[in-house]
């Protein structure tokens, strides 16, 4: 191993050594740990520390990291004490999650650390949104990204390295080629000869280098980093190492021949750089025991300290509280001024005003700034608000809304919107584990709105018209939103980017133009959580939504001989149970009406609730109108025949004949 010290002076070197010294100690400690029966689990780095300690080294420490399992010298080179990882790793009160979450699952603003999720690639997409938040803000930084070379198989890996590739962000996307994803050896993983190689298909730049050589790491990433602040550009480096124990301690290493793990310790990054020192007369062999004697009690003292830190007390109040950040609805004048607008009219002018209110607002989308979007809501944006923040995107839906989330780690909000919601399936592990659980996990709120073109009624098929808020009502960390009137739309979508919470706005399509209303101008929210009363009734009450409050309505208008309660719930998660059990007190009967198919769909969520809380106030069983259980059909009549509205009149009549 060839060791380049470049102008790094005697005092820099052995800095290094400790550094690289520190996490192995520690490491060898938690085995002892692990064989005493004291912790549970460990993922070990022994043999790769170099990658994490070199990389850490080189970045600014204001500049951020994205590690992995096996990254200790990431958190610490950054100064984390270990008493706090330790409490961390035991699930302790103290810990970074609380005890909500294990390993290296979290996130530290203070020392620039974004932590992983269990999915592995999720990642790499949030440096891109956080390099892009630096990129608008005209801050000279680059940001680090730790993957796998399993990770590598990832699309998620394809998506985010191809948006830095187009935006030219200044990400470093480190791959730690450690010769296994758990058991899974590299030449069932990828066919190309290296990694690094993959680069060229993305017109950027890539590199391999020895991971166990801490000097070429650091001297690698500086480097880069010093050239990409200036000239920003991705890169992706390649660092070959080896993993030298299991995945995580139980999975053992059976699967791997013994010459090769006697090649690769022969490669050990701490002994041969060791040996570099003393052969430079810049460390004496003696004083190896001693320094590793120093580390001994400190790393007792803070294990110690951590085992001494108290469990988790259950609290179920604050646990419900910590899945969403606080916030304060902001009170708002009355409005003066309205213009009569569509129901498309109103989300765009929620858009633009939201646009001038918050200058740190990015919206992304496919196809949503020179040609407007799909359904034209964000025309003329590009115009008035530039590039920067009004941006086409990849055919890539996982990769923005990591992107999103990255841009909201590092100080901006953001608007993606999906083409079509049924496409959310493509994004969906970062709303469902990333947006949604971030907060809770380590009380980071991330201020991303997704955008749901949605619904059925223009014969747009099984692919474009889906309703599916149920996915996400069903996942605590998310908030649900889903007018049905233009006002609405804009006051729920600018309440919505106000919000520091990931929020899911439902817009239906075949409302954009076939809907007009009175729209306050300028600045207007309407609470989240709140539903309205359209219609005053006493005979039965229908709770609906979306396309179904424009059912309910015609229904009314069609029998005015009838008393029926309608009310807008507006929003879905959280949704207004107050009103709702007013409303059911005063009428005695209930018809929960929605788009979605009948069976698992929001309103049997809302029937449950109305049978378990106001059972002895009502004078007939909840009863549900929903679509049919099938895909939607795209032929007219058969979409008719699926949708709820066909058997509204239906079931009315069973409710209020019961």
């Amino acid at each position: 191993m060839i060791f380049d010290r470049k102008n790094l002076d005697s005092n820099t070197l052995l800095s290094f050594y400790k550094a690289l010294l520190w996490p192995r100690t520690i490491e060898e400690k938690m085995l002892i740990l692990l064989r005493q029966g004291r912790i549970g689990k460990w993922f070990s780095g022994i043999g790769q520390e170099a990658i994490a300690v070199g990389a850490t080294l080189a970045m600014h420490k204001d500049e951020y990291i994205l590690p992995m399992h096996r990254n200790l010298g990431v958190f610490t080179s950054r100064g984390i004490p270990l008493s706090k990882l330790m409490a961390q790793w035991q699930g302790k009160a103290a810990g970074f999650t609380k005890g909500r979450d294990r390993s290296f699952h979290f996130g530290s603003q203070q020392h620039k650390i974004i932590g992983m999720i269990s999915h592995l690639g999720p990642q790499m997409a949030l440096a891109d949104g956080i390099a892009l938040a630096d990129v608008l803000a005209n801050r000279k930084k680059v940001t680090l990204v730790f993957t796998g070379e399993g990770g590598t198989s990832e699309g998620d890996f394809h998506e985010a390295v191809n948006i830095a590739a187009v935006w030219n962000l200044p990400v470093i996307f480190l791959i730690e080629n450690n010769g296994y994803a758990l058991s899974t050896p590299t030449n069932e993983q990828y066919k190309c000869s290296s990694l690094a190689g993959k680069a060229t298909g993305y017109g950027i730049e890539g590199r391999t280098i020895d991971g166990n050589n801490v000097l070429e790491v650091y001297n690698t990433i500086n480097e880069l980093a010093t050239t990409m602040r200036e000239k920003p550009r991705p890169v992706l480096l390649e660092c070959l190492t080896f993993r030298m124990r299991g995945h995580e301690e139980a999975s053992g290493v059976k699967y791997v021949s013994p010459k090769l793990i006697e090649e690769w310790a022969a490669k050990d990054p701490v002994k041969n750089f060791e040996q570099y020192l003393v052969n430079e007369y810049i460390l004496r062999e003696e004083w190896i025991p001693y320094l590793k004697n120093e580390f001994a009690p400190v790393i007792d003292k803070e294990i110690e300290s951590a085992f001494r830190e108290r469990e988790p007390a259950p609290n179920a109040g604050r646990e419900l509280a910590d899945m969403y950040a606080p916030y304060i609805v902001p009170a708002t004048s009355k409005p003066v001024t309205y213009t009569n607008k569509r129901f498309i009219d109103g989300i765009s002018d929620g858009l633009m005003q939201s646009m001038l209110k918050y200058d740190n607002l990015v919206i992304m989308g496919q196809d949503i700034a020179e040609y407007g979007g799909a359904f034209k809501i964000t025309e003329g944006f590009v115009e008035k608000f530039g590039k920067g923040r009004v941006r086409n995107t990849p055919l890539c839906e996982s990769g923005i809304v990591g992107t999103a989330m990255g841009l909201a780690l590092n100080g901006y909000k953001a608007v993606v919107e999906m083409q079509f919601a049924d496409f959310v399936t493509e994004g969906f592990n970062q709303i469902i584990n990333n947006l949604a659980k971030t907060h809770y996990r380590w009380g980071q709120n991330v201020d991303v709105v997704i955008r749901m073109p949605t619904g059925a009624g223009t014969g747009a098929g099984p692919f474009h018209s889906q309703s599916n808020e149920a996915w996400f009502t069903k996942t605590p960390g998310l908030k649900v939103v889903y007018p049905a009137f233009p006002a609405d739309a804009k006051g729920l979508l600018m309440a919505a980017i106000d919000d520091p919470n990931p929020v899911m706005y439902f817009e239906h399509k075949y409302l954009y133009r076939s809907y007009m209303g009175e729209v306050p101008d300028g600045d207007y929210t309407i609470e989240i959580g709140k539903a309205k009363v359209l219609e005053e009734g006493s005979q039965a009450t229908i709770v609906t939504y979306g396309l179904g409050v424009h059912w309910a309505l015609e229904y009314a208008e069609k029998y005015q001989d009838l008393s029926i309660e309608i009310i807008d719930l507006r929003s879905l998660q959280p949704w207004d149970k107050a009103t709702v059990e007013a409303s059911v007190r005063k009428t005695g009967r209930v018809l929960v009406l929605h788009e979605d198919t009948l069976t698992n769909g929001f309103g049997a969520e809302i029937a449950a609730h109305i049978s378990e809380h106001c059972f002895f106030n009502l004078d007939a069983p909840v009863m549900r109108c929903a679509s049919l259980d099938t895909a939607i059909p795209m032929n007219k009549a058969l979409e008719d025949d699926f949708l709820a509205k066909a058997r509204l009149a239906e079931t009315m009549d069973k409710l209020l004949s019961y």
